[in-house]
């Protein structure tokens, strides 16, 4: 594909994504892509690079980052690596904590927004899922609906584009998320993308992942899978929350330097 012929699919050139586990692709393993982790954005990084040698992807997402950490670390790096594109989502491990009020959590997230828009880049913010699926969050499902009515607020303030998750119903699935129920998986992953991409209006090639169902389960194969994620998933974020740890402690981004993005073959989509 010639030059002219890809800047006729999208204007961008230099793509920044900021954020948490979420952004840094925490549930879709990849040991080739830096980090260890692949992840919706690198998806999308890997569809808008096509046919242009020019374009530079940088992903500065930890995982565990609450907001004011993303403040704090992620904002001013990303601006200063001049960005016509951002991605950002930001707030969703502050909204799942016990006692935290997604008002407060959305005028950071506001503060946020003024300081990216500055430079006049195209932003992407996102909605939380609908956690209604959940049985692990299903109880915080109106403190998400209202942090993402605080999120839609901000983005018509500031002209940023919606990427909504969610109206995204096929990620309402168990079967688009990762072992711990918290981080999507190569599926979820993908879907996003699939869905960020239609936001930003990009033609893709990317072709949706339908799983095949799962066979039916007994109570007692679900209540020990539940025991069985508990021990391994809940305590142990439990304990990190009691302690005052992240699990992004000692973590850097994966991809702190707007470069090319080169990719291995069997990674690439047909």
């Amino acid at each position: 594909m010639s030059e002219t012929a890809h800047e006729m699919l999208h204007p961008w050139s230099r793509y920044v994504a900021i954020g948490d586990s979420f952004t840094e692709g925490i549930g879709d393993p990849e040991p080739n892509a830096p980090g260890g982790n692949r992840g919706w954005a690198d998806r999308v990084a890997e569809v808008l690079a096509a046919g242009n040698e020019n374009f530079r992807y940088a992903n500065l997402a930890v995982r565990g980052k609450l907001i004011q950490q993303i403040m704090d670390e992620q904002i001013e790096p990303a601006i200063q690596l001049r960005p016509d594109l951002i991605t950002i989502s930001a707030g969703g491990n502050d909204v799942i904590r016990p006692g935290t009020d997604p008002d407060e959590i959305a005028a950071k997230f506001e503060t946020t927004i003024e300081r990216l828009a500055a430079d006049r880049a195209t932003i992407v913010v996102f909605t939380g899922v609908d956690v209604g699926f959940s049985p692990v969050f299903r109880s915080i499902r109106g403190k998400v609906a209202i942090y993402n009515e605080n999120i839609r607020s901000v983005a018509a303030k500031f002209d940023c584009i919606v990427a909504d998750q969610w109206a995204l119903t096929e990620i309402q699935d168990q079967r688009m998320w990762a072992p711990d129920r918290l981080h999507l998986n190569p599926i979820g992953h993908h879907t996003v993308a699939r869905m960020v991409l239609d936001a930003l209006d990009v033609p893709n090639t990317l072709e949706p992942m339908r799983p095949e169902p799962f066979p039916e389960r007994s109570r007692r194969d679900v209540r020990s899978e539940d025991i069985q994620w508990a021990r391994e998933y809940l305590v142990p974020w439990v304990l990190r929350r009691v302690r005052h740890q992240s699990s992004g402690d000692a973590i850097s981004a994966k991809r702190p330097i707007a470069g090319p993005l080169v990719q291995p073959a069997e990674l690439r989509e047909d």
